[in-house]
């Protein structure tokens, strides 16, 4: 791998700034949040556009109603950014809710398979997070996003000093 530094780097960066965002939650929510809302925003500008630009008068419409709403969304949880996370963390709990009960029920139905039990274990822990979410709602709302996007950025960062240290070692 040519540039095998920069990807250690990278992923030194990330482990860092995971364990800033843990160290912080509320900071690490707000900045989750103020990243989903502009995510919002450009998408919806991305499907505004398309709409626009779209020769077919089939989907132009909905494309654009769905493009507007993503920017009037997207604005809003700039505007209440509290408001913002209180939303997205519910929106969280119950896909993690949503997430769990299909996995146990592919488990159930896959009994005597070999991938059973991580399947009915993710699920269940799927479920367990769901509750523990929305059984302290909204006030896990101040930290949940946090230490979910804590937890992605050292994910991502041991994932990529691995690779790292691999392109090193083929690079040698």
């Amino acid at each position: 791998m040519k540039h095998w530094l920069l990807v250690l780097i990278a992923g030194i960066v990330a482990i860092v700034g995971g364990v800033i965002a843990l160290l912080n939650p509320l900071a690490a929510t707000i900045f989750a949040t103020t990243l989903a809302a502009w995510f919002f925003i450009i998408v919806g500008i991305l499907l505004i556009v398309g709409a626009i630009s779209n020769s077919g008068v089939n989907h132009r419409f909905w494309t654009g109603l769905l493009g507007v709403l993503a920017v009037l969304v997207g604005a809003r949880i700039l505007n209440a950014p509290i408001l913002g996370a209180i939303t997205l963390t519910w929106m969280v709990a119950v896909l993690f809710l949503a997430e769990g009960i299909v996995k146990i029920v592919l488990a159930v139905r896959s009994r005597g398979m070999s991938f059973f039990w991580p399947v009915l274990l993710s699920g269940l822990l799927s479920v367990i997070l769901a509750i523990m979410i929305l059984n302290s709602f909204p006030e896990s709302s101040v930290w949940v996003l946090g230490v979910l996007f804590a937890i992605e950025l050292i994910s991502t960062g041991v994932t990529l000093v691995a690779l790292g240290l691999f392109g090193k070692q083929v690079e040698a």
